[in-house]
Protein backbone atom coordinates (compact mmCIF):
# COMPACT_ATOMS: atom_id res chain seq x y z
CA UNK A 1 0.00 0.00 0.00
CA UNK A 2 1.31 3.44 -0.94
CA UNK A 3 1.78 6.16 1.69
CA UNK A 4 2.72 8.98 -0.66
CA UNK A 5 1.13 12.41 -0.82
CA UNK A 6 0.59 14.55 -3.86
CA UNK A 7 3.57 16.52 -5.18
CA UNK A 8 2.80 19.99 -6.42
CA UNK A 9 2.90 18.98 -10.09
CA UNK A 10 0.08 16.43 -9.93
CA UNK A 11 -3.07 17.38 -11.83
CA UNK A 12 -6.77 16.60 -11.63
CA UNK A 13 -9.53 17.14 -14.17
CA UNK A 14 -12.94 17.82 -12.64
CA UNK A 15 -15.94 17.25 -14.90
CA UNK A 16 -19.60 17.76 -14.11
CA UNK A 17 -23.04 18.92 -15.16
CA UNK A 18 -25.16 21.46 -13.33
CA UNK A 19 -28.85 22.36 -13.59
CA UNK A 20 -28.80 26.13 -13.86
CA UNK A 21 -32.58 26.57 -13.56
CA UNK A 22 -32.74 24.51 -10.37
CA UNK A 23 -31.38 25.11 -6.92
CA UNK A 24 -27.76 23.96 -6.84
CA UNK A 25 -24.43 24.37 -5.08
CA UNK A 26 -22.36 24.88 -8.20
CA UNK A 27 -20.86 28.22 -7.13
CA UNK A 28 -19.39 27.02 -3.79
CA UNK A 29 -18.32 23.73 -5.42
CA UNK A 30 -16.39 25.54 -8.15
CA UNK A 31 -14.96 27.93 -5.57
CA UNK A 32 -13.76 25.15 -3.29
CA UNK A 33 -12.06 23.24 -6.10
CA UNK A 34 -10.49 26.45 -7.42
CA UNK A 35 -9.02 27.21 -3.98
CA UNK A 36 -6.81 24.13 -4.03
CA UNK A 37 -3.12 25.04 -4.11
CA UNK A 38 -1.54 21.58 -3.89
CA UNK A 39 -3.07 20.21 -7.07
CA UNK A 40 -3.16 21.63 -10.56
CA UNK A 41 -6.93 21.77 -11.03
CA UNK A 42 -8.79 21.99 -14.34
CA UNK A 43 -12.59 22.27 -14.06
CA UNK A 44 -15.03 21.86 -16.94
CA UNK A 45 -18.80 21.93 -16.52
CA UNK A 46 -21.83 21.73 -18.78
CA UNK A 47 -24.87 23.79 -17.83
CA UNK A 48 -28.38 22.52 -18.50
CA UNK A 49 -30.88 25.39 -18.46
CA UNK A 50 -31.12 29.05 -19.32
CA UNK A 51 -30.20 30.86 -16.11
CA UNK A 52 -26.87 32.68 -16.38
CA UNK A 53 -24.20 31.38 -14.00
CA UNK A 54 -22.12 33.45 -11.60
CA UNK A 55 -18.91 34.84 -13.18
CA UNK A 56 -16.61 32.29 -11.51
CA UNK A 57 -18.84 29.44 -12.70
CA UNK A 58 -19.09 30.93 -16.19
CA UNK A 59 -15.30 30.70 -16.55
CA UNK A 60 -15.40 26.90 -16.18
CA UNK A 61 -18.66 26.31 -18.10
CA UNK A 62 -17.68 24.95 -21.51
CA UNK A 63 -21.18 24.82 -22.99
CA UNK A 64 -24.83 25.42 -22.15
CA UNK A 65 -27.69 23.29 -23.41
CA UNK A 66 -31.43 23.71 -22.95
CA UNK A 67 -32.62 20.15 -23.41
CA UNK A 68 -32.17 17.39 -20.87
CA UNK A 69 -29.44 14.92 -21.88
CA UNK A 70 -28.39 11.93 -19.71
CA UNK A 71 -25.44 12.65 -17.42
CA UNK A 72 -23.08 9.97 -18.70
CA UNK A 73 -23.77 10.83 -22.33
CA UNK A 74 -22.69 14.41 -21.61
CA UNK A 75 -19.67 13.22 -19.67
CA UNK A 76 -18.56 11.14 -22.65
CA UNK A 77 -18.80 14.22 -24.86
CA UNK A 78 -16.53 16.07 -22.46
CA UNK A 79 -14.07 13.21 -22.10
CA UNK A 80 -13.79 12.76 -25.88
CA UNK A 81 -12.31 16.26 -26.16
CA UNK A 82 -9.67 15.78 -23.46
CA UNK A 83 -6.06 14.66 -23.58
CA UNK A 84 -6.34 12.50 -20.50
CA UNK A 85 -2.59 11.82 -20.51
CA UNK A 86 -2.28 15.27 -18.94
CA UNK A 87 -4.02 14.23 -15.72
CA UNK A 88 -3.30 12.03 -12.74
CA UNK A 89 -6.96 11.84 -11.71
CA UNK A 90 -10.37 12.59 -13.14
CA UNK A 91 -13.12 13.51 -10.69
CA UNK A 92 -16.77 13.32 -11.73
CA UNK A 93 -18.89 15.64 -9.62
CA UNK A 94 -22.57 16.57 -9.32
CA UNK A 95 -23.86 20.07 -8.59
CA UNK A 96 -25.90 19.38 -5.45
CA UNK A 97 -23.32 18.52 -2.80
CA UNK A 98 -21.59 20.47 -0.06
CA UNK A 99 -17.82 20.11 0.25
CA UNK A 100 -15.80 20.77 3.39
CA UNK A 101 -13.06 23.39 3.32
CA UNK A 102 -9.87 21.93 1.88
CA UNK A 103 -11.79 18.92 0.58
CA UNK A 104 -9.68 18.21 -2.51
CA UNK A 105 -6.31 18.10 -0.76
CA UNK A 106 -7.50 15.90 2.11
CA UNK A 107 -9.53 13.60 -0.12
CA UNK A 108 -6.83 12.99 -2.73
CA UNK A 109 -4.08 12.71 -0.11
CA UNK A 110 -6.03 9.81 1.40
CA UNK A 111 -6.81 8.29 -2.00
CA UNK A 112 -3.07 8.27 -2.67
CA UNK A 113 -2.19 7.02 0.81
CA UNK A 114 -4.49 4.02 0.54
CA UNK A 115 -3.68 3.43 -3.14
CA UNK A 116 -7.26 3.60 -4.45
CA UNK A 117 -7.52 3.54 -8.24
CA UNK A 118 -11.26 4.17 -7.90
CA UNK A 119 -12.73 6.00 -4.92
CA UNK A 120 -15.49 8.16 -3.51
CA UNK A 121 -16.08 10.21 -0.37
CA UNK A 122 -18.64 8.86 2.07
CA UNK A 123 -21.97 10.66 2.46
CA UNK A 124 -22.85 12.57 5.62
CA UNK A 125 -25.44 11.12 7.98
CA UNK A 126 -28.03 13.73 6.95
CA UNK A 127 -27.68 13.10 3.21
CA UNK A 128 -30.12 11.40 0.89
CA UNK A 129 -28.60 7.92 0.74
CA UNK A 130 -29.44 5.29 -1.86
CA UNK A 131 -27.10 2.67 -0.45
CA UNK A 132 -26.56 2.77 3.36
CA UNK A 133 -23.12 1.22 2.77
CA UNK A 134 -21.72 4.59 1.63
CA UNK A 135 -22.81 6.51 4.74
CA UNK A 136 -19.89 7.80 6.76
CA UNK A 137 -18.45 5.44 9.36
CA UNK A 138 -17.40 7.70 12.22
CA UNK A 139 -13.89 7.11 13.45
CA UNK A 140 -12.52 5.82 10.15
CA UNK A 141 -10.32 7.64 7.67
CA UNK A 142 -11.16 5.22 4.88
CA UNK A 143 -12.10 1.66 3.98
CA UNK A 144 -11.15 -0.61 1.13
CA UNK A 145 -14.35 -1.93 -0.36
CA UNK A 146 -15.93 -3.74 -3.28
CA UNK A 147 -18.15 -0.75 -4.02
CA UNK A 148 -17.77 2.82 -5.23
CA UNK A 149 -20.99 4.61 -6.11
CA UNK A 150 -21.53 6.44 -9.41
CA UNK A 151 -22.29 9.69 -7.63
CA UNK A 152 -22.45 12.32 -6.43
CA UNK A 153 -18.62 12.34 -6.64
CA UNK A 154 -16.05 9.73 -7.54
CA UNK A 155 -12.42 9.75 -8.64
CA UNK A 156 -10.63 7.70 -11.28
CA UNK A 157 -6.84 7.31 -11.32
CA UNK A 158 -4.84 7.59 -14.53
CA UNK A 159 -3.96 3.89 -14.75
CA UNK A 160 -7.61 2.91 -15.24
CA UNK A 161 -8.78 5.74 -17.51
CA UNK A 162 -8.91 3.42 -20.51
CA UNK A 163 -10.84 0.83 -18.50
CA UNK A 164 -13.50 3.22 -17.15
CA UNK A 165 -13.80 5.72 -20.03
CA UNK A 166 -15.81 6.14 -22.14
CA UNK A 167 -18.88 5.18 -20.18
CA UNK A 168 -21.27 2.65 -21.72
CA UNK A 169 -24.11 4.86 -22.99
CA UNK A 170 -26.55 1.99 -23.20
CA UNK A 171 -26.65 2.39 -19.42
CA UNK A 172 -27.36 6.08 -19.85
CA UNK A 173 -27.91 6.99 -16.18
CA UNK A 174 -24.90 4.98 -15.03
CA UNK A 175 -26.94 2.70 -12.77
CA UNK A 176 -25.07 -0.58 -12.49
CA UNK A 177 -21.58 0.71 -13.25
CA UNK A 178 -20.82 0.48 -9.53
CA UNK A 179 -21.53 -3.28 -9.51
CA UNK A 180 -19.40 -3.91 -12.62
CA UNK A 181 -16.44 -1.76 -11.57
CA UNK A 182 -15.34 -4.04 -8.68
CA UNK A 183 -14.96 -6.97 -11.09
CA UNK A 184 -12.74 -4.77 -13.24
CA UNK A 185 -10.67 -3.65 -10.25
CA UNK A 186 -10.27 -7.24 -9.07
CA UNK A 187 -9.18 -8.37 -12.53
CA UNK A 188 -6.52 -5.66 -12.59
CA UNK A 189 -5.36 -6.49 -9.04
CA UNK A 190 -5.97 -2.90 -7.95
CA UNK A 191 -7.73 -1.30 -4.99
CA UNK A 192 -10.88 0.76 -4.56
CA UNK A 193 -12.57 2.33 -1.58
CA UNK A 194 -14.47 4.99 0.33
CA UNK A 195 -12.92 7.98 2.10
CA UNK A 196 -14.82 8.50 5.36
CA UNK A 197 -12.70 11.42 6.58
CA UNK A 198 -14.10 13.75 3.88
CA UNK A 199 -17.84 13.06 3.70
CA UNK A 200 -19.98 15.14 1.34
CA UNK A 201 -23.47 16.34 2.13
CA UNK A 202 -25.98 15.30 -0.53
CA UNK A 203 -29.28 16.64 0.76
CA UNK A 204 -30.21 19.49 -1.59
CA UNK A 205 -32.33 17.57 -4.10
CA UNK A 206 -34.10 14.28 -3.62
CA UNK A 207 -32.86 11.60 -6.05
CA UNK A 208 -35.01 10.44 -9.00
CA UNK A 209 -36.71 13.82 -9.34
CA UNK A 210 -35.35 14.53 -12.80
CA UNK A 211 -35.58 11.21 -14.66
CA UNK A 212 -37.87 8.22 -15.10
CA UNK A 213 -36.96 5.54 -12.57
CA UNK A 214 -38.47 2.59 -14.48
CA UNK A 215 -36.57 3.34 -17.68
CA UNK A 216 -33.27 3.85 -15.87
CA UNK A 217 -33.78 0.66 -13.90
CA UNK A 218 -34.45 -1.34 -17.08
CA UNK A 219 -31.31 0.01 -18.73
CA UNK A 220 -29.37 -1.07 -15.62
CA UNK A 221 -30.80 -4.60 -15.75
CA UNK A 222 -29.93 -4.88 -19.44
CA UNK A 223 -26.41 -3.60 -18.79
CA UNK A 224 -25.80 -5.99 -15.89
CA UNK A 225 -27.03 -8.94 -17.96
CA UNK A 226 -24.20 -8.27 -20.42
CA UNK A 227 -21.36 -7.61 -17.97
CA UNK A 228 -19.70 -9.50 -15.09
CA UNK A 229 -20.82 -7.88 -11.84
CA UNK A 230 -21.11 -8.40 -8.13
CA UNK A 231 -24.29 -9.00 -6.18
CA UNK A 232 -25.21 -6.47 -3.51
CA UNK A 233 -24.10 -8.94 -0.84
CA UNK A 234 -20.63 -9.21 -2.36
CA UNK A 235 -20.36 -5.53 -3.29
CA UNK A 236 -21.28 -4.10 0.09
CA UNK A 237 -18.25 -5.52 1.82
CA UNK A 238 -15.46 -3.83 3.77
CA UNK A 239 -12.17 -5.55 2.97
CA UNK A 240 -9.97 -3.36 5.17
CA UNK A 241 -10.64 -0.36 7.39
CA UNK A 242 -8.25 2.47 8.29
CA UNK A 243 -8.60 4.62 11.40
Amino acid sequence: MQTMFAPLNMSVLILGIYLSNNENHIEPIVGEFSASSQWKVVQKWIAIGEKAPAPEVSKVTITTIKESVPKFVLLNRMLSKENLDSYDFVIICDDDITLSKGFLKTYLDLVLKYDFALAQPARTHDSFIDWPFVERLDGLNARRTNFVEIGPLFSVRTDIFLEIFPFDESCYMGWGFDFVWPCLIQRLALRMGIIDATPVNHSLRKPVNYYKHAEADQSMQDYLSRNPHLSKVDAFMILESYA
